[in-house]
């Protein structure tokens, strides 16, 4: 198989990628949708809070996930459910990267805020070759969870 054909299904298998953002400020939450849906990927849902995040979650490929929302610093135990429960990729994006130590489990990594949108996509680039099996460089500005090697997709 040529190295075109494979891009390609890779390519196709990205674009079919659901993200769900986790973000309690909707401001902010509208400007990373539009970042992800720029890119050609789709929105799956917003949640504020656990319970919502937790109801979106099968239909989420990745997401996007703070640490303080409406209900609290529930952000880390919402990422660790998404990712062992549900199979999803979970990106931390936090003004509080200190509230991560010792809570990745099963995340890919933390952006710390503000997050401009070049950041995004280039990490959500990463997420998708990591979920995918394809190869992509570490964004610059994503600190990386050491004990994540590859991601099962669901």
């Amino acid at each position: 198989m040529s190295a075109n054909v494979v891009r390609r299904r890779l390519e196709d298998a990205a674009m079919k990628q659901r993200v769900m953002i986790v973000e309690d400020e909707f401001l902010i939450a509208l400007d990373v949708a539009d970042t992800v849906e720029s890119m050609g990927l789709t929105v799956s849902g917003f949640a504020s809070g656990r319970m919502h995040a937790l109801s979106l979650a099968p239909n989420a490929d990745i997401a996007l996930v703070d640490v303080n929302l409406s209900d609290g610093p529930t952000g880390p135990s919402i990422g660790r459910e998404l990712a062992e429960r549900f199979g999803v990729t979970v990106i931390f994006m936090t003004a509080n990267p200190e509230q991560l130590e010792g809570h990745p489990n099963g995340s890919l990594g933390v952006l710390t805020k503000p997050v401009m949108p070049h950041s995004i996509e280039e990490t959500l680039d990463y997420a998708l070759a990591n979920r995918l099996g394809g190869i992509a460089a570490v964004p610059r500005d994503l600190q990386i969870f050491r004990h994540v090697h590859h991601l099962q997709t669901h």
